[in-house]
């Protein structure tokens, strides 16, 4: 039996200028993200395309759906396999292409985990588990794009309160 699960986001413009969108440069590509019970995300396009630099856009929030996505996905896997990871950092990438007719699509998306563990032992299977994750991300399923994996494992001497 499959479940299902519902997200329910609204997106609103707020770049109207006072003109709408007369003209390209008439308006600003600015909008709010809101989700019920969660902070506002506010938002933009890509500065390549009339977009705020200091404002999240699409692009970056899909890299960023994928990295959390396999992040979370991955510790779990960890957790079941016995693996204390400590510390986790990504530095995730996506390359994008815009097509003649307009639009665009993204080529790839390459994700660099920098995992810390605790078990000098399991290196090789911590490694290992990013392939596993991969596998069962929600977001990266759901990609048509490849999604690729350079993860860097350390190791770090428990302390006494762990």
């Amino acid at each position: 039996m499959s479940k299902h699960h519902s997200y329910n986001v609204k997106i609103e413009w707020t770049g109207n200028k006072g003109t709408g969108t007369s003209s390209y440069r008439a308006y600003e590509r600015s909008h709010s993200i809101q989700v019920e019970g969660k902070p506002e995300i506010t938002g933009s396009s890509d500065p390549a395309f009339r977009g705020d630099k200091t404002k999240h856009n699409p692009e970056d929030m899909l890299v960023a759906s994928i990295s959390a996505c396999h992040m979370l996905v991955y510790l779990h896997l960890c957790a079941d396999a016995g693996i204390t990871v400590v510390d986790y950092i990504d530095n995730a990438s996506g390359t994008m292409e815009e097509t003649p007719n307009g639009g665009g699509r993204f080529t790839e998306v390459v994700l660099k985990p920098a995992v810390t563990i605790l078990e000098a032992d399991r290196v090789a299977k911590a490694k290992e588990l990013h392939h596993k994750a991969n596998e069962l991300c929600f977001i990266a399923n759901s990609c048509n794009f490849p999604i690729r994996h350079n993860p860097t494992c350390e190791v770090r001497a428990k302390k006494y309160s762990e």
